[in-house]
């Protein structure tokens, strides 16, 4: 048994020793994934390595975010280049982990994209915001916001949920959820993630 299976199957194992969490199944590509998924098992999570044979981890969160946007997509890999992270970010991830992980920060992740839609620590925040004027073409200037869509943006920056954020902005869920797709598309972005990273870019999310 090669490393990778063995990773595989560690990881698999200590998931569900977690509470509230089942894996559903295990894949050694993304041709596997995308078999599982047409037999109808949808997992809420899929914890995704970013170098598998046959469809690597760039091409299936690509196919997922445009098949499957429901699926959470949690990145893994021992790769901890910004250009790496930041690509899987833009493709759709709503986190991204490196393999040496503690059991604990694993829990927190999953967690966190749960709950909250996304997940960074403070290590790949960092490797992010050094990318970041390497890997962003938007600007500010280029892209017009409203104040209500910078109020949104900063609060997306937060640990605050989307729910959270609608409180806190006084207006309903629906709204909010407007708020973000239309960023979405004018920040082409496809992720809570991708909002955060335009923001830190743009000097919105200490303002």
């Amino acid at each position: 048994m090669d490393d990778h299976n063995l990773l595989r199957k560690a990881l698999a194992k200590l998931i569900s020793s977690f509470e509230n969490y089942v894996v559903l199944f295990e894949g050694d590509s993304g041709k596997e994934i995308k078999a599982r998924i047409a037999q109808h098992v949808i997992p809420d999570i899929i914890l995704l390595d970013v170098n598998m044979p046959d469809m690597d981890g760039y091409e299936t969160v690509r196919w997922l975010s445009k098949n499957y946007p429901q699926v959470k997509v949690l990145a893994l890999s021992m790769f901890s280049d910004e250009s790496t992270i930041i690509r899987m970010l833009r493709l759709g991830a709503k986190g991204y982990i490196l393999k040496n992980i503690e059991p604990e920060e694993l829990k927190l992740a999953l967690d966190s994209i749960m709950k909250k839609d996304f997940y960074l620590s403070e290590f790949i925040s960092g490797k992010i915001i050094s990318g970041l004027h390497k890997d962003l073409g938007n600007s500010e200037e280029e892209i017009q916001l409203t104040d209500k869509e910078k109020e949104f943006l900063r609060l997306v920056c937060s640990e605050l949920t989307y729910k959270d954020i609608a409180d806190k902005m006084f207006v309903s869920h629906r709204t909010v959820d407007n708020y973000r797709n239309t960023l979405f598309e004018k920040i082409k972005v496809r992720t809570r993630v991708g909002l955060v990273m335009y923001a830190i870019k743009n000097g919105l999310a200490e303002a």
